[in-house]
């Protein structure tokens, strides 16, 4: 038995506009993802620049007054240089007649090159206990200081008090302050000093097992023998008397380079040397005191708390929960005992310091903390010192343009008030002086009311049918745009009066007015979309400022019909106190930008003088509307002429729409960018409306998400309640505006309760879509959209699926 396979058709070849439209489709996804690309990295650059700031993952607390009891005596008796080797803590103090100079909280650009300067005129080194976080945002400063022979220790990178902090916290302290430090200066260390720590008999119950963690990851903590208190601003000479060691011991002294000013650390610290090497003392890194201790080359010291000799040793069992265990990798420690960064030997052994410009002997003995990084450690230091130059140079700008962004919007919504004010009051005068307003003589002869249509069977019976009710003679032509869904047997099946029905390819939106326009029989045009429903006066109040011979084309009103939904009730709201006080303002500026593709009129001779309706853009109003204007016609807006369209009625609707609108109007104005230079009357949209088009259509919402950014990253990283109130301030503002709105054009204010919602989710979409647009005209969209407007969509009125 034989079987046959049944033949299979062929398949279509896609069409011109069909591979057009799959193109344009094709290009949207990568900038798309390019756009959320780039708010992602705004993101991250803020939370990088808080955590920084210690405003991300912040923990104040700290800790005082905890028992001791559980710390071994013979440590609480010891010495400042805590060690710990295979178990065992072991305490060193400093030899008698040596100072330790140490420095916390830095690195600064200011105070610390000012130390610096110091330590080099008296040929001394000290040793720096740097803050990860500032070693990020000042790394010059470190590979100076390093350069310069000094030698760095680890004071975490936020400053945080460990005995509050997990293991977890504890080893991102360390690595990522060693990922720092690699970065800086291309090294790592084994000296760390922890914040809020003093004197080592101040060790309590809880930091003592961060300690034994520490020092089972290979570091040698540092206390104190004498602090200065230069925190405290006393003045030189108490900095300098309580820096003093008694009785010709040796100490650990503390300073300060960073938290604050330091000049009087700076004038201190000359006074200081001087006086200590007066009286004999030697000056070293704590590096140079263990080597000292250790029976190094450059001299052997005492060893013991007490200055006896010996060293002061207890057993600690390995219970810790670092004890045997492996360091984080931005430390670089191994086993148990090896030093972070790799390197075996203790300080004071003579390991060779590469990062010192001096080579000499001296020099490696009292950096000999410190190791050279290698591997992925240098390599994501390097990355992490990038990262926070890019967040140290982008925020401040960002901060700037949020300056800017926010006197834009509080100055534009204070144009909007005072000018639509002074409008609705010129145009709706009844008395007073001049009278009651007019145009001129009542327009009352016939008009051409144009009808674009591509697929409108749901709309354009319901559209022809308010304008058989218009109360001003009108001839209706309907051109039909290549429409596959019977919009044309429709039309002519009503039978209405003066209702012309052209056929004619499928072209686009500007043609199909374009053929309208040269069918008309009258010289003033009415342009409509067509799912829009006129009022019956709605026309008769369109035409009315033709009576004054230098108006080329009038905006009318239009309104959101189907409110009643979430996203129709938030388009209610921006078409009310968006467009139409927009429009107000403009109008009184006389540099209206756009004539609303759902109402609009224009003089015919004018149309065809511009050229048409253009096809370059997706934007064909406000590319015609600016034309006119070049041309030397005035635009006006006429509030009582409405008109009722249907609005998107899903998100996907209304991104394809407000995409094409907001792309459409970047390159109308592009294409009219020499409007800038245009002398006279047909200047007057380059000088005044385009920067203000420019800043509040464009730039304005393209910054405005810095707002919410900031916002959010204040509310939850700051002060909630100080943020809050920042935002329900604007709210209000955006509230009083849209109520004033309201008022002007008689709406009902119950829709005002969805504007918070509306500024929470409706205009974060469009923000995005403007985003979206700008990224697409910024890498070269602008010819392939070209193409798109062929597919049919451009001419699809909004709300028709």
């Amino acid at each position: 038995m034989t079987s046959t396979t049944p033949s299979r058709g062929r398949r279509r070849a896609p069409t011109k506009m069909e591979r057009a439209a799959g193109k344009a489709a094709a290009l949207q996804k990568p900038r798309v993802i390019l756009a959320l690309l780039l708010l992602l990295g705004l993101t991250s650059v803020m939370l990088l620049d808080g955590y920084l700031r210690s405003e991300i993952g912040n923990d104040a607390r700290v800790r005082d007054g905890a028992a001791y009891d559980k710390v071994p005596q013979k440590i609480l008796d010891g010495g400042p240089l805590l060690t710990f080797t295979g178990g065992t803590a072991k305490t060193q103090s400093v030899p008698k007649k040596t100072i330790v100079l140490t420095f916390d909280d830095g690195p600064t650009p200011t105070w610390t090159p000012q130390i610096l300067k110091v330590l080099d005129d008296n040929d001394i080194e000290a040793t720096f206990f740097m803050v990860g976080s500032m070693v990020s945002r000042y790394p010059g400063v470190v590979k100076d200081l390093v350069d310069q022979g000094n030698e760095v220790g680890i004071h975490t990178f936020t400053h945080v008090d460990l005995s509050y902090q997990g293991t977890g916290r504890l080893q991102r302290e360390l690595k990522q302050t060693q990922l720092a430090l690699a970065g800086a200066a291309g090294i790592t260390t084994t000296l760390f000093r922890a914040p809020y720590s003093s004197e080592i008999n101040a060790v309590d119950n809880y930091s003592w097992p961060v300690y034994r963690e520490i020092g089972n990851l290979g570091y040698t903590s540092v206390f104190v023998d004498t602090d200065s208190d230069d925190w405290k601003k006393p003045g030189v000479s108490k900095i300098v008397q309580w820096a003093t060691p008694k009785n010709n011991e040796g100490a650990v002294v503390l300073m300060h380079d960073a938290g604050g000013d330091r000049s009087e650390t700076v004038k201190a610290l000359d006074t200081y040397i001087k006086k200590m090497k007066a009286k004999g003392y030697s000056f070293t890194t704590v590096s140079g005191a263990m080597a000292k201790l250790n029976g190094a080359p450059n001299g052997a010291g005492r060893t013991g708390a007490t200055g006896s000799g010996q060293a002061v040793e207890a057993g600690v069992g390995q219970t810790g929960a670092g004890a045997g265990a492996v360091a984080s990798a931005g430390a670089g420690a191994g086993a148990l005992g090896e030093q972070p960064g790799g390197a075996q030997s203790a300080p004071g052994s003579g390991s060779t310091n590469s990062s010192s410009s001096n080579s000499s002997n001296k020099v490696n003995v009292e950096q000999s903390g410190q190791q050279k990084a290698t591997g992925s450690t240098l390599y994501e230091g390097k990355a992490l010192i990038y990262a926070v130059a890019v967040a140290e140079w982008v925020l401040p700008l960002l901060s700037w343009l949020l300056l800017v962004v926010g006197i834009s919007v509080m100055g534009r919504f204070g144009m909007m008030l005072i000018l639509a004010r002074c409008h609705y009051r010129q145009r709706n005068r009844k008395r007073g002086k001049g009278g009651k307003f007019s145009w001129g003589p009542t327009v009352t002869r016939p008009v051409t009311v144009i009808v674009p249509a591509y697929n409108e069977k749901e709309c354009i019976a319901n559209t022809l049918h308010s304008l058989a009710q218009s109360t001003h003679p009108i001839e209706i032509i309907v051109v039909d745009d290549g429409s596959t869904d019977g919009t044309k047997e429709i039309a002519e099946s009503l039978g209405l009066p003066n209702v012309r029905v052209i056929r004619q390819e499928n072209a686009g939106k500007p043609a199909a007015l374009n053929n309208g326009v040269r069918n008309a029989s009258y010289d003033i045009v009415v342009m409509m979309d067509g799912d829009t429903v006129f009022e019956p006066d709605a026309v008769h109040q369109l035409v009315q400022p033709f009576a004054d011979p230098g108006i080329g084309a009038v905006a009318g009103n239009a309104k959101v019909g189907n409110r009643n939904t979430v996203i129709g009730a938030w388009q209610h709201i921006e078409y009310v106190m968006g467009f139409n006080l927009d429009r107000r303002m403009y109008d009184l500026l006389r540099c209206m930008p756009t004539i609303p593709g759902a109402i609009g009129a224009f003089r015919r001779d004018a149309v065809l003088e511009v050229g048409g309706m253009s096809e370059d853009t997706l934007a064909e109003d406000t590319d015609i509307t600016i034309a006119m204007h070049r041309a030397g016609w005035r635009v006006v807006y006429q509030e009582h002429a409405r008109a009722w369209t249907e609005a998107p009625s899903s998100l996907k609707q209304l991104w394809s729409q407000r995409y094409r609108w907001s792309y459409g109007t970047m390159q109308a104005l592009w294409k009219h960018r020499k409007s800038l230079t245009d002398k006279g009357p047909s200047g007057r949209f380059g000088r005044i409306g385009m920067p203000l088009v420019v800043i509040f259509q464009i730039i304005t919402p393209v910054l405005a998400p810095l707002i919410d950014v900031f916002t959010v990253y204040s509310m939850i990283f700051v002060d909630f309640w100080a943020s809050l109130l920042a935002w329900l301030a604007v709210l209000v503002v955006q509230l009083v505006c849209a109520a004033y709105a309201f008022r002007l054009d008689r709406e009902k204010y119950r829709y005002l309760a969805m504007l918070p919602l509306q500024q929470l989710a409706y205009r974060q979409m469009m923000y995005l879509v403007l985003i979206h647009s700008s990224v697409t005209a910024l890498t070269g969209g602008r010819l392939r959209w070209q193409k798109l407007k062929r597919t049919g969509e451009v001419g699809t009125p909004a709300g028709v699926s």
